[in-house]
């Protein structure tokens, strides 16, 4: 798994490496700020992080602890619905890789073996259903889809009813990021929520936001947003090893207090990995001290 981590922060290791050519053993708190500046981490969180650094000469040690502090919330876990079937309705914008992040997370319950039904609730975009349907297809999942422009919530109540009286573990259902205004797209994902909940009591059990890492900390913004629609319960970090910007996941945890639940390192299903916030922070360290300052 440590590999994967450490493909997701290639570019961001890569710019780290263009301020500091060279690992060292200790750093300074003016070349701290241009690192964590350069990966993305947020002005006022680099600010904080430096204010509670007391010492001149910063050491892995130091700075291993304050990193992994801002990702206190990040790791915590969601959990486990033992009311079958667990519905997960997957938010954010167009383009964050929702419908890849679904063909992935089915692709995991699948390897758990779980079975898994899709629902094809982004009705806004004809493109996203026959999507959605090429990957549950690649699958071999069922999938419930209705045409363009039809009631995306009666999609998500046919989904969870057809996963009820199927026996099926998962239900993912995927919805439209982007509708004529930001409002419009809050009341039909405030309805759908309750239409879930209609569909099976205490549906959804997860809302997911997926973020596109390669937006960096601006994507804090439309998080924030989404938050206050429907209330997220994790995120979904995608194409990490697309962007230098692999310090805004520190950004992200911070300002969100929600758990990052997997990041996305490439295409493949086995490239959305389970975050782990001791394995991230360590790959950032790597960057910056040497091996024998590594332990």
């Amino acid at each position: 798994m440590f590999s994967f981590i450490k493909k997701g922060l290639q570019k961001t290791v890569e710019a780290i490496s263009a301020i500091i050519p060279e690992k060292k053993a200790t750093i300074s708190k003016d070349d701290l700020e241009s690192i964590l500046l350069e990966a993305d981490v947020e002005y006022d969180l680099v600010e904080i992080i430096l204010r509670e650094l007391y010492q001149d000469n910063i050491t892995r040690e130091h700075l291993r602890s304050k990193l992994l502090a801002t990702l206190s919330y990040a790791q915590n876990t969601l959990p486990d619905n033992p009311d079958k079937p667990t519905v997960s309705l997957i938010i954010g914008v167009n383009g964050a890789g929702k419908t890849t992040t679904i063909a992935k997370l089915a692709q995991h319950h699948l390897n758990n073996g779980e079975r898994v039904i899709l629902g094809a609730g982004d009705t806004f975009r004809a493109a996203a259903i026959e999507q959605l349907t090429r990957w549950a297809d690649k699958l071999d999942v069922p999938i419930i889809s209705s045409r363009q422009g039809h009631d995306p919530s009666a999609v998500a109540y046919d989904t969870i009813e057809s996963a009820k009286a199927r026996g099926f573990e998962q239900v993912i259902i995927d919805t439209a990021g982007r509708l004529h205004t930001q409002t419009n797209l809050g009341n039909e994902l405030k309805k759908i929520v309750r239409i879930c909940d209609k569909a099976h009591s205490g549906a959804p059990h997860r809302k997911i936001l997926i973020l596109d890492g390669t937006q960096g900390s601006s994507a804090i913004a439309q998080a924030k947003a989404f938050n206050e629609m429907v209330g997220v319960d994790g995120i979904i970090i995608t194409k990490l090893d697309g962007t230098a910007k692999g310090g805004s996941v520190f950004s992200i945890a911070y300002a969100l207090s929600l758990p990052i639940l997997y990041i996305g390192v490439g295409e493949q299903p086995e490239h959305l990995i389970p975050f782990d916030k001791y394995e991230f922070v360590d790959g950032i360290l790597d960057a910056i001290f040497g091996e024998e300052y590594n332990k």
